[in-house]
């Protein structure tokens, strides 16, 4: 299952957002978050708004290594707390259960002291290159409150 960004059960797949393009050249994985007409990067100061995971657009045979162009039409994840996602990582190193949030370029990093927690470390523990995906579980305070 390494080619798919949500990694639950096909019979339980989230709900998708499919109607809004996207406003710049993502790769799927990354956090976003939604406007009326689009899908927009997520950054590290949207601790209170509702973050989507952008998925690849399997029925047009996109793959998780290609990024949308801008304009393109996504589809991206409403996650709910405890699925697992395949998303893009800030560089560094990570343990099993490490807390996430939202940084730079849509991408998950290591939570500070005082931050929002969206999703848990999942993945094979050790050095992650930056951008490269890796296994989260959605955390419960993923969602806007």
């Amino acid at each position: 299952m390494a080619n798919v960004i949500y990694r639950g059960p096909t019979k339980d797949e989230p709900e998708t957002v499919s109607d809004k393009t996207v406003a710049g050249a993502y790769l799927p994985g990354i956090l976003v978050k939604e406007s009326a007409t689009a899908l927009t990067m997520a950054t590290a100061s949207d601790t209170d708004v509702e973050l989507l995971v952008l998925s690849n657009r399997q029925f047009y045979d996109q793959d998780v290594a290609t990024a949308y162009a801008s304009g393109d039409t996504g589809v991206a994840y409403r996650a709910r707390p405890g699925e697992i996602y395949q998303a893009r990582m800030a560089g560094a190193t990570y343990a099993k259960g490490d807390p996430l949030t939202i940084g730079a370029s849509g991408r998950l990093e290591a939570t500070s002291t005082g931050e929002r927690v969206v999703a848990y470390f999942e993945g094979v523990a050790g050095a992650i290159t930056a951008g490269a995906l890796s296994d989260v579980r959605i955390a419960n305070t993923f969602m806007a409150a």
